[in-house]
């Protein structure tokens, strides 16, 4: 009906304006500035990958040191499809080193025997053994040649044979868990805010040039009184895989993240959910664990401390000791 069109949509609005195998460009509106930030730290730092986290080394007679190489093959993508669904962290898994259920098990075995130099790429690192699924862990391969990133060069005689352990985990730990190679973020292509009028040495004009975003708003008249009060609203976001994930996957598990975390926080805050061991209960606040909840050590749980039971000490409210009671009185800090 003619009267609903005129009813403005409400809540955040995406706008996808190019979207390629592992790129999408999209504008992020009716939403503030500290959620838009906050999922652009989220989708580069917090979204679970698979990567190279363990190399045995059999034998490496290249030029190369063994920590240089296990350098480089920790760098390599590995595809991560559903790894956050069905990949167990190894602190997580009850096996005892690793297994099927948190890792991923690649062979790398190569010796040049001709006398011309030979390649050593990823296409080389072979899966071995069980999987959660069949992708993960596979090397990203992007390039025409399929070869995929290079690992070293072997002369005649030279040999390289290792067992690679690749483990889920995300960029907060390490950045070769990063799921994208750069996120573009911009918003207010014209400087209507004034954002940048203290980032500037000489002349803004030159130094701040319009980015093509310009085209997606129009600019403040000049005559236009400054508004004081006004907020930025429409946010361009570039999101670049490196090939681990698909574009819209990494947003969607960067949304999931985020709504995890601020879950964790609401629950906190409002003490709607009872928390055990940094665990929220409430099913409807999606209870997760924090992942910086502490544990008390067995056997301390319940048990009488310093600032538990009314300030009681290990030895009794009386603060008699095996050395004697001491100055500190009953029922306050002994420590």
């Amino acid at each position: 009906m003619d009267y609903e069109m005129d009813i403005e949509p409400t809540g955040p609005q995406v706008t996808v304006r190019e979207a390629e195998p592992y790129r999408v460009d999209f504008k992020l509106s009716s939403v503030d500035l500290a959620f838009a930030n906050s999922l652009r730290r989220v989708m580069l730092s917090e979204i679970p990958t698979m990567a190279i986290d363990i190399v045995e080394v059999e034998k490496n007679t290249s030029v190369l040191p063994d920590e240089f190489l296990a350098h480089r093959l920790g760098m390599i993508p590995l595809n991560s499809k559903n790894c956050d669904q069905d990949v167990q962290y190894t602190r997580d898994c009850d096996c005892e080193n690793h297994c099927a259920n948190c890792s991923v098990t690649l062979l790398l075995h190569a010796r040049c025997s001709g006398d011309d130099i030979m390649h050593v790429y990823a296409r080389d690192l072979v899966v071995s053994g069980d999987r959660v699924n069949e992708w993960v862990g596979d090397p990203v391969i992007t390039d025409p040649e399929g070869k995929g990133p290079l690992i070293c060069k072997l002369r005649r005689g030279q040999e390289l044979k290792m067992t690679c352990i690749a483990k889920k985990g995300i960029a907060k730990e390490h950045a070769k868990w990063a799921p994208t190679a750069a996120i573009g973020f911009e918003y207010d292509p014209h400087n209507n805010l004034r954002h940048l009028d203290y980032w500037y040495e000489e002349d803004p004009a030159k130094e701040w040039p319009l980015s093509q975003n310009a085209v997606w708003e129009p600019a403040a008249p000049p005559d236009q009184p400054f508004n004081y009060d006004a907020q930025p609203d429409n946010f361009y976001v570039d999101v670049e895989s490196i090939g681990t994930l698909d574009p819209d996957m990494i947003i969607q598990q960067g949304i999931s993240v985020l709504q995890r975390k601020l879950a964790t926080v609401i629950s906190a805050l409002s003490g709607a959910g009872a928390e055990r061991n940094g665990y929220a209960e409430d099913e409807d606040l999606l209870g997760v664990r924090s992942p910086d909840a502490y544990e008390p050590p067995e056997g301390m749980d319940g048990g009488f401390t310093a600032y538990a039971n009314g300030g009681q000490s290990a030895w009794g409210a009386s603060a008699a000791t095996p050395y004697g009671a001491t100055p500190y009185g009953g029922g306050g800090f002994g420590f």
